[in-house]
């Protein structure tokens, strides 16, 4: 099956999704959106009230905001793909619980193989935690480093500086510097290796259980 082909197969199946009890609560899936052939995919946390209603990912403020990140690096959504861990919004945008992270987890995987992303770049914990179970975003948020041979950078998701303005510098450094990282890291491993290469930067390969974790 065609990558352009895939994606809309997920979205049809998200979109009648009866995996988890998300589905009794939700107005309308959100699987995601983006060019079949992006260079870079964004995996942030799950759908918020806005994105309920359009069946968008990131349509809010932090959509907003992200918009505004990717300006700052001369860059469109519209040229990215954006996605997030869970597909329907939890109810009162509550953390994720780890049967609906593992519900949709499938999906994600499905996504993650048919774009092929250059880089998946993860917008906070819930999204860093699906490759790197163990890190903490304080120590290693801007950093890039292969996960299963992919290129993985994790980063604050953008609701994080709006709720703590402190960390909108953090947030904004780390974009900055994301084409670099990018292109520092094209000598290594290529798309096409992904599924074989091994984790490096010591990170654990094993599968976990999700686990409950704060957005920040």
């Amino acid at each position: 099956m065609k990558p352009d082909e895939e994606l809309k197969q997920v979205a049809q199946e998200v979109s009648v999704c009866t995996r988890c009890n998300l589905h009794y609560s939700r107005k309308n899936a959100v699987p995601g959106e983006g060019p079949a052939n992006a260079e870079i995919l964004f995996i942030g946390e799950g759908p918020g009230f806005h994105e309920n209603e359009q069946g968008r990912p990131f349509v809010g403020a932090a959509g907003k905001y992200l918009d505004d990140l990717l300006a700052k690096i001369n860059m469109k959504r519209s040229e990215v793909f954006i996605a997030n861990v869970v597909k329907c919004r939890p109810p009162g945008n509550r953390d994720p619980q780890p049967d609906e992270l593992a519900a949709c987890s499938e999906y994600l995987e499905r996504q993650i193989q048919a774009i092929n992303p250059r880089a998946i770049v993860t917008l906070g914990r819930f999204s860093m935690a699906h490759f790197l179970p163990n890190a903490k975003i304080s120590e290693i948020h801007g950093q890039a480093m292969r996960v299963k041979g992919r290129l993985i950078i994790a980063m604050y998701h953008p609701a994080a500086g709006l709720h703590q303005r402190s960390l909108m510098s953090a947030i904004e450094e780390d974009f900055m510097r994301l084409p670099e990282l990018i292109a520092s890291h094209a000598s290594q491993p290529d798309r096409q290796a992904a599924e074989s290469a091994d984790t490096t930067n010591n990170v654990r390969e094993e599968k976990k259980e999700p686990k409950q974790l704060s957005l920040f």
